[in-house]
């Protein structure tokens, strides 16, 4: 009976080491942020395989329903260092040399300046001068917070 009972205690506990080793399914933690694994969008996907920090082995995971994305997004700009014609905009060619040639745009200029108001005539001395008043002379070698 013991060893029944050991048996059942050590397969109860072990199965939780079993665990884990069927599917997942994928699902973000924002809407509209793609969870890329392996260069596959795998939201609301179904990824199978024993991968992540918690295990020791590094295995490829199987991810069904997953997207493709391209490595290298068409996202409208031309960079001329990657050899491709842009897929947009003006399609330059180069006119022969013996072409006729438009007629020559009439001339055009236009200009445009800005100056302060003159001055009005200043007087040296004014007619009226404001009257002087003194400051009052204190003994500086007394402090000014004791009294006389």
């Amino acid at each position: 009976m013991r060893i029944g009972v050991t048996l059942a205690f050590f397969i109860a506990t072990n199965s939780a080491a079993f665990a884990g080793g069927g599917f997942d399914i994928v699902i973000p933690g924002r809407p509209g942020v793609p969870i890329i694994i392996n260069g596959v969008d795998a939201s609301y996907a179904v990824v199978e395989g024993d991968w992540g920090l918690g295990k020791g082995t590094q295995v490829e995971p199987t991810i069904y329903g997953g997207r493709y994305i391209d490595p290298v997004p068409n996202v409208g700009r031309y960079y001329p260092s990657a050899g491709r014609m842009p897929g947009y905009g003006r399609l330059e060619i180069e006119p022969p040399a013996n072409r006729r040639l438009p007629q020559p745009a009439e001339s055009y200029h236009q200009s445009w300046s800005a100056q302060s108001a003159p001055l009005p005539a200043q007087s040296n001395v004014p007619v009226d001068p404001p009257e002087i008043i003194y400051a009052p002379d204190y003994d500086r070698r007394r402090p000014r917070h004791l009294p006389r």
